[in-house]
């Protein structure tokens, strides 16, 4: 047994410490934005923070997280309030078929959270490991640049820096 904590909250999670994160999240604690596509770390759909840096779940095994915070998009906001970058690619419509844009979302976040204003090619750079064929990849580029000036405007509104 161990305690996971995921979107700010402790969970007791009983699984073998070789399990990948994915699957606990998924089948244990029924987050389910983190897609599983690849199983082997290639394509990107599976991505979630951990402790701040873009994680791809489905090969991080339980026993890395002890102690560590896991975010999930499930964390970042909610349909009613949905978050910076979740309300920027509604708004640019960046999302197709919807499977890998929550792990691109999660990456976004990371590195939104470090670089508040990303060129197009450190965006392109920090997204290159996601596959998507979809087609709308302008349209995330803009949501990415979207979601950095409402991140400032939030953060300009409570005296907080977006950089961390």
């Amino acid at each position: 047994m161990m305690t996971l904590q995921v979107n700010g909250r402790a969970h007791q999670v009983d699984a073998d410490p070789d399990t990948p994160l994915l699957y606990v999240l998924r089948d244990e604690l029924e987050l389910n934005a983190a897609k599983f596509g690849c199983g082997l770390g290639q394509c990107g759909s599976c991505t979630v923070i951990v402790d701040g840096n873009a994680v791809l779940s489905c090969v991080t095994p339980l026993l890395l997280l002890e102690g560590k915070q896991v975010t999930t998009l499930e964390g970042l906001g909610t349909i009613e309030a949905p978050s910076p970058i979740q309300r920027a690619f509604m708004e640019e419509q960046a999302a197709q078929c919807g499977y890998c844009i929550a792990g691109m979302m999660m990456r976004a976040q990371a590195l939104l959270r470090k670089n508040s204003k990303p060129t197009d090619e450190q965006i392109r750079a920090e997204l290159e490991p996601h596959l998507c064929r979809c087609g709308t990849h302008m349209r995330i580029l803009r949501a990415v640049h979207r979601a950095a000036r409402l991140m400032q405007t939030a953060d300009a509104s409570t005296g907080q820096r977006s950089v961390r």
